[in-house]
């Protein structure tokens, strides 16, 4: 047993302790992908007989929950809004560009751990569309040229 899956046992003992441990599975759930990232179904095994739920519920709370990231993903993720506004302005053809330039689809991560790009329905920044968002940080008035450029920059940077 590695560090991060101790630590992750005794997160869910304490939780075997109370009454209805089932209804801790979400907070289990949110601490193993702190500590793994995301939710791999080895983690999701180790859950299941550790709490004693069945592999098929949990997989089900885990699909279910947009928070919970079923792959490995970058260092930077990036939200694309398609939104309406952001879509009336462009924003497919910055996806494309992403997609070109990363070398992935939507909910794909580069093989370099690097970027994983996805894909938002709105990141309320209608005035500045289309926009994207990088780990929070929105970056708006695009077109697939300035986009190709934010990504070398970040690229830059990690240089």
């Amino acid at each position: 047993m590695d560090a991060k899956q101790n630590e992750l046992k005794i997160f869910i003992e304490e939780y075997l302790k109370k009454d209805n441990p089932d209804s801790y599975l979400i907070a289990v759930l949110h601490k193993a992908q702190e500590l793994y990232g995301y939710l791999s179904k080895e983690t999701m095994g180790f859950i299941s007989e550790t709490m004693n739920i069945p592999t098929a519920n949990i997989w089900g709370v885990a699909t279910f929950y947009h928070y919970f990231n079923l792959a490995p993903r970058g260092k930077y993720v990036i939200s694309v809004c398609l939104g309406t506004a952001c879509y009336v302005k462009g924003a497919s053809e910055v996806m494309d560009a992403l997609k070109d330039e990363l070398k992935i689809k939507e909910g794909e991560t580069t093989n370099d751990m690097m970027f994983t790009l996805q894909e938002a329905r709105c990141l309320g920044a209608c005035g500045l569309a289309p926009v994207i968002m990088i780990n929070g940080k929105i970056h708006g008035d695009l077109n697939p040229k300035k986009v190709v450029e934010i990504i070398k920059s970040y690229r830059q940077t990690e240089k």
